[in-house]
This record gives structure tokens, C-alpha cells and sequence, in this order.
């Protein structure tokens, strides 16, 4: 793959669409031919209108010839995860089962990057209501991981990941309740922030659910957070507006600095050792330039993964129990097999569950509030068979492999995930960055950091080989 205006980063674009040295216009006919050549294969993108975009590239490259752009990301393309609404488009869950009724509005996300001039390519795809970590969809096409394509994309934000590492504009939204956006992030090799709970309104909003950037550089996920972090009323969830400097994302010494290395989640699957060493080496790049480094030991278990687990059955099975009958048998069988665990829950056991949501709250808080990040593998594993619904690729234990990012969605902590290494067979390895409730800026601080101080082997170089497209035979 050629690089063209369809990897530039989005400041340059803005750059380059201030000093005329290329057109919106001419950026989106990159896109579209990077589409061109992957899509077929790669299956991120959904709602696709391509008149529509041109017509948007094209009304945006007369602005800025009239100096009158409108917004911080005029022009920009980018893409949303289906799951976050925009106006006249529907919003099918990447389920089968769902009835396709457009959007009367747009979801807080979509209105302010909308707002702010970005021209939006198309929805990305999802696995069946969010809840697997793969490109596996009774909707959608199968979503492949764009460096190697019997690779799998992780999810619930898939396409978003694939588009990212595939080349499809800078900017992309995704959505994260358990790891949706830092699994992707972790296989595709892209960053990725999960911010506080509330920092970005969305809408609904729910416990635990948060939306944000997925992107190849920090930089650009501090752009889009200036954006979408604007306030919103309709998420009566969202945290008070706060004057954030996010172009400071460069000012960052770890000097002195509190960090923990987090190698042992306390339950699901064991990390494998390639992991093991590229998030020690991470851990040493920090200590090396003056940060105090302890590991910690595990503060979540088998216990409280279980009772997540069942309260997100449990939440399933309401509704797929909702859903007309003929409309249920739509699902994947996988998703049908996990969710049909929650129908006969006790309503005590239920409250054990929303209780261990809290617990799980204040124990992460307070096995972290010492420190002033984390880090920690994304996951304890590297991606899997494009094919299978998770790592474990088993309904009883489906969750088995989010034993490191779920506890921050639970303690409403900030969390990234940026590329720390590749395993030798290419496969990519996600360091996890967290930090203290409300520090977003800090962990995008972190993060932008170690992108720059990490060593070049563990550098994407976004040339994703020509031939990825006609790789054969099995993952593993």
C-alpha cells in the first residue's frame, strides 16, 4: 500500500487545507481509492454514501478557498461506529434482528464533529449488539484485520479499528464498555482512548459505556477530543464542561512520575509471554527517563468477572426477550447461547451483580489513586482467527480476555491503548496507559510520550503489506 493523503494525519490535512497545498476534494478521492482497493476485503465501513461525501468534500474545499472554514475539522473525513447515531441513518446494532428506523437526530458525537466541518465518510461496523470482541456480525460483513486479513479485528468497535489501520482518513469514533475501543486499538495497532465516563456526552448513556477516538497518532486523538468533548444536555450522565488544553498533549515528563506495571489482571486467560515482555520494555522506557516504577499486584477476580459477565446476560436476555419471536432467530447463535445464561437470574443474584459493579468501582480507584498511571497489556492475548466471536471463542466463557480493561469502565478511569511491539509473527501488542478519574489529558500526555520514545520495532509503519488481501490458510 502506497502511502497518500489517505494516511495523513489530521492536523496535517488541516494544514495543508490552510496553506492550499491540497483540497478536501482531493483528500476524499484518496479515501475513496484506498476504498476502493481494500474494502472488498477488509468489510469495516456501513452507510457508505459516496455522492454524499463528494458533495461534502466539495462544499468544504469552497470554504477554505474562501477562508471561511467553519470548524476545527473542516474537511477532515471520518467515520462513526454505527452504534452512535447520526441524522436519517439507522442504527441496526450490527444485528440482523433489529429493525432499521433512521435516526431523527444526531448522537452528541456526530453533532459536534458535524458542527466543527468533518466530512463524515460512513458508519463502521460492529458485532451483534456490541458484545463480542471480533468482526463477527448477523448483519454486517465479516470485518478483517487489515494487516492480515485471517487476522481478527477485535471489537465491538471493529470497523472503527480496521479504518484506522487500513487508511480510511484520520478520524474515527468508536464506542467502549468493556474494552471496545482498546481491543480493536491493541490488534489493529492503533491508538486509542477510552475517556472518563461522561467526558464525551453520548446518547443513551449507560454504566460503564463511554465513546472516543480511535486514530494513528495522539495528536489526532487530542483533536477529536477538543471537539467531541464539547457539552451536551442530553447526556444526563456527562461530566461538568471543563476548559481542557488538549493541544498541550506534548507536554509530558515522566520524571518523578508514580507508575505502576500491571502484569497480572487476577483472572481470565494468562498473558502470553510476548506480551509479557513488550509491556515490561514499555514499562523500563518510562523508568529509563526517571519515573518510579513498582508493580502491582491484581486487583480484580474471577468473582467480580463472573458477575459482570452476568449482569451483561442478564441485560441481554431482557432484550432479546423483547424482540418479536421471528426476529430473535436473526441473532448470531453465538450471542443467543451467552445472553440465554441470564434468563433465569435470580433477582438476588442480580443485585449481587450491580453490587460488584460499585465494588469493582472502588477497588480499581483504590488499588490505582497512588499512582499517576498504569500500565498494562490491552489484552492478555494477541488476536485470533478473523472467524471467532472472542479469544476463547466459547459462549461459557466469553469474557475471558478482558480481565485488564473492563475495571476502568466500572471506576470511570481514562485508558488508552497504543502499539508497544509485534509479536514475530507480525501480530500487534497493546499497551495500556490509565490514569486517575478526570485525567484524560494526563493519559493522552502519557501516551503521546511513549509514541514518540518507543522503540522503532514497536513503530507502526502504516505500510501494510500490498499483498494482505490474499493471505491464506489459518491464524494459528
Amino acid at each position: 500500500m502506497r502511502t497518500t493523503l489517505a494516511d495523513s494525519s489530521a492536523r496535517n490535512l488541516v494544514q495543508g487545507y490552510r496553506t492550499g497545498e491540497f483540497s478536501p476534494r482531493e483528500v476524499i478521492d484518496a479515501v475513496l481509492a484506498r476504498i476502493d482497493a481494500r474494502e472488498s476485503v477488509v468489510n469495516a465501513l456501513w452507510a457508505h454514501n459516496r455522492d454524499e461525501v463528494i458533495a461534502q468534500a466539495d462544499a468544504s474545499t469552497q470554504r477554505w478557498l474562501k477562508k471561511e472554514s467553519i470548524g476545527a475539522l473542516d474537511g477532515v473525513p471520518i467515520t462513526i461506529k454505527e452504534n452512535i447515531a447520526t441524522k436519517a441513518i439507522a442504527v441496526p446494532l450490527g444485528a440482523a434482528s433489529t429493525v432499521l428506523t433512521p435516526a431523527g437526530e444526531d448522537a452528541p458525537p456526530s453533532a459536534r464533529v458535524r458542527q466543527a466541518g468533518a466530512i463524515i465518510l460512513a458508519k463502521t461496523t460492529m458485532p451483534d449488539l456490541g458484545m463480542l470482541s471480533s468482526g463477527l456480525s448477523s448483519f454486517h460483513k465479516l470485518t478483517s484485520n487489515p494487516w492480515n486479513p485471517t487476522w481478527n479485528p477485535g471489537g465491538s468497535s471493529a470497523g472503527g479499528g480496521a479504518s484506522a489501520a487500513v487508511g480510511y482518513g484520520p478520524l474515527h469514533m468508536g464506542t467502549d464498555i468493556g474494552g471496545s475501543l482498546r481491543l480493536p486499538g491493541a490488534w489493529n495497532a492503533v491508538v486509542t482512548l477510552k475517556p472518563s465516563n461522561g467526558r464525551i456526552p453520548i446518547n443513551p448513556p449507560f454504566f460503564g459505556r463511554v465513546a472516543g477516538p480511535m486514530t494513528r497518532t495522539t495528536a489526532d486523538a487530542a483533536l477529536l477530543m477538543s471537539v467531541v468533548s464539547a457539552p451536551d444536555a442530553r447526556d444526563y450522565m456527562s461530566l461538568p464542561p471543563a476548559d481542557i488544553a488538549w493541544d498541550s498533549y506534548n507536554e509530558f515528563s515522566p520524571k518523578g512520575k508514580r507508575i505502576a506495571l500491571h502484569l497480572d489482571a487476577g483472572c481470565g486467560l494468562a498473558v502470553e509471554p510476548h506480551t509479557v515482555a513488550a509491556i515490561t520494555a514499555a514499562a523500563k522506557t518510562f523508568e529509563d527517563a526517571g519515573a518510579i516504577v513498582e508493580l502491582i499486584p491484581p486487583f480484580f477476580s474471577e468473582e467480580a468477572l463472573h458477575e459482570l459477565d452476568t449482569f451483561w446476560r442478564v441485560r441481554g436476555w431482557v432484550d432479546y426477550n423483547d424482540m418479536p419471536a421471528e426476529r430473535r432467530k436473526l441473532l448470531l447463535p453465538f450471542i443467543i447461547e451467552w445472553l440465554s445464561a441470564g434468563e433465569n437470574v435470580s433477582s438476588v443474584e442480580l443485585m449481587r451483580c450491580v453490587n460488584r459493579k460499585l465494588e469493582v468501582r472502588k477497588t480499581t480507584q483504590l488499588a490505582t489513586e497512588k499512582y499517576d498511571f498504569v500500565l498494562s497489556p490491552v489484552s492478555p492475548v494477541l488476536t485470533y482467527p478473523v472467524h471467532w466471536a472472542m479469544p476463547t471463542n466459547d459462549p461459557a466463557n466469553a469474557m475471558a480476555h478482558i480481565g485488564f480493561t473492563v475495571p476502568y469502565n466500572m471506576s470511570e478511569q481514562p485508558a488508552s491503548s497504543i502499539n508497544a511491539g509485534f509479536a514475530p509473527d507480525g501480530r500487534a501488542i497493546g499497551l495500556q496507559i490509565s490514569g486517575r478519574r478526570f485525567d484524560d489529558l494526563g493519559v493522552l500526555q502519557a501516551t503521546h510520550w511513549y509514541e514518540k520514545a518507543r522503540p522503532a520495532v514497536a513503530n507502526p509503519d502504516w505500510e501494510i503489506p500490498s499483498n494482505a488481501d490474499s493471505y491464506g490458510g489459518d491464524l494459528l
